[in-house]
């Protein structure tokens, strides 16, 4: 198994994208440390993941909790050998609609938890000698999307902080990379499907119909990627972003 025995924190875990990480992590025998804000789906998730998983239900955008939970991990299992910055929410707008709130919302669990979490976690990697970060970003962080103005800024910038964090820690034997998801059948590609007076089959066709592959992607396929990037198949990648979008960046 790719990672077996590795201790992973994986943030936003308990649905989507982060959900599917994290069981693909654990059959590939990660020990796991899951972080969101609900219990009841997180309790959910680490059930699935069977193993060594555990779960601490927590709001990455208050100060103090990316200490706690990197605290937590090292407490459970001796050491943080990734860290994956999963945690997203979205707002439809524009910059001349978006609201002050709206903006600090999406900076707050987008970037500035992105920040946090890397800090404490490039602390803790830095003593025990090595480890690996992976940032969940976007293929709107990669080139710009309609009505999603602050989600796009925030998404750019993690792609940035991926690039700026790599050059900064690669002799301290720390990878970090970053994945730039297309449309997932996730709950929030949805709930934007919802807001859009679709059907979900209707809005599944509509974005399936501007994809390359002719298709949206499934949770799972982000979390292979995830667990390529965290194993030693991808020994030799830092401060890379890799395409998960089935062909839309590059058409």
């Amino acid at each position: 198994m790719r990672l077996d025995g590795k201790a992973m924190l994986v943030t936003g875990a308990t649905s989507g994208i982060g959900a599917a990480i994290a069981l693909e992590a654990a059959g590939e025998g990660a020990r796991l440390l899951l972080t969101g804000r609900s219990a009841e789906r997180g309790e959910a998730i680490r059930r699935q993941c069977g193993g060594e998983a555990v779960f601490v239900a927590a709001d990455v955008t208050e100060k103090g909790a990316a200490e706690r939970l990197v605290e937590a991990a090292v407490k459970q299992f001796g050491a943080l050998d990734v860290l994956v910055n999963n945690a997203g929410i979205v707002h439809r707008h524009t910059a001349e609609t978006a609201t002050d709130q709206e903006w600090d919302d999406i900076i707050a669990v987008n970037m500035t938890s992105v920040f946090r979490m890397s800090r404490a976690a490039l602390r803790q990697m830095k003593r025990q000698g090595g480890g690996a970060i992976i940032n969940i970003a976007s293929d709107w962080g990669l080139v710009g999307g309609r009505n999603a103005f602050a989600y796009c800024a925030s998404k750019g910038a993690v792609v940035q902080m991926t690039r700026a964090m790599a050059v900064d820690h690669a002799r301290d034997n720390i990878r970090i990379n970053c994945i730039c998801p297309g449309d997932i059948d996730t709950p929030m590609l949805a709930s934007g499907i919802a807001r859009r007076g679709m059907t979900q089959e209707q809005g599944l066709k509509h974005l399936a119909d501007q994809i390359p592959m002719g298709r949206v992607a499934q949770p799972r396929e982000i979390g292979r990627a995830a667990v390529f990037l965290a194993s030693a198949d991808s020994s030799f990648m830092t401060g890379a972003m890799l395409s998960v979008d089935g062909g839309s960046t590059a058409a």
